[in-house]
């Protein structure tokens, strides 16, 4: 089980305006702890996770934050109008639009996605991948 991710990020204002444009959405708690933010998936008390944390940091070393080439990070969001109105809300939050809504025909008939980047230029994607709702092909 993946227990947290991280991105890393120069500005965490910036930041914080985009993630917290769709991670709360989605269950997510957000914590500040030291100048660094922490969004907690939700959890029933005395279970583990079904989701990682996902933090967003200044990067250690000192050097700039940078998109990793090829590293994403994907959210299921459940639906496929969730996945419209949270890319639109991330990208009015400062993010920027690295491919609109829709399917892609790389993938499942039903898998429906938008990928973003962050104000840092991490990729993220937010998807559905739901059999009850209408697929690619009708």
């Amino acid at each position: 089980m993946i227990a947290y991710i991280t991105v890393g990020a120069d500005d965490i204002a910036r930041a914080k305006q985009f993630y917290s444009a769709f991670l709360p959405a989605l269950g997510y708690s957000q914590e500040e702890y030291h100048g660094d933010l922490s969004y907690i998936p939700p959890s029933e008390p005395g279970t583990p996770p079904g989701a990682p944390d996902f933090y967003v940091k200044s990067p250690f070393n000192g050097c700039p934050a940078s998109g990793g080439n090829g590293a994403m990070v994907a959210f299921d969001v459940g639906s496929q109008s969730q996945v419209r109105n949270l890319h639109a809300a991330a990208l009015a939050a400062g993010g920027s639009d690295d491919g609109q809504p829709g399917f892609r025909a790389l993938y499942g008939s039903h898998f429906y996605v938008g990928y973003l980047r962050d104000p840092h230029g991490n990729k993220i994607a937010l998807f559905s991948n739901d059999p009850s709702e209408p697929g690619r092909d009708g």
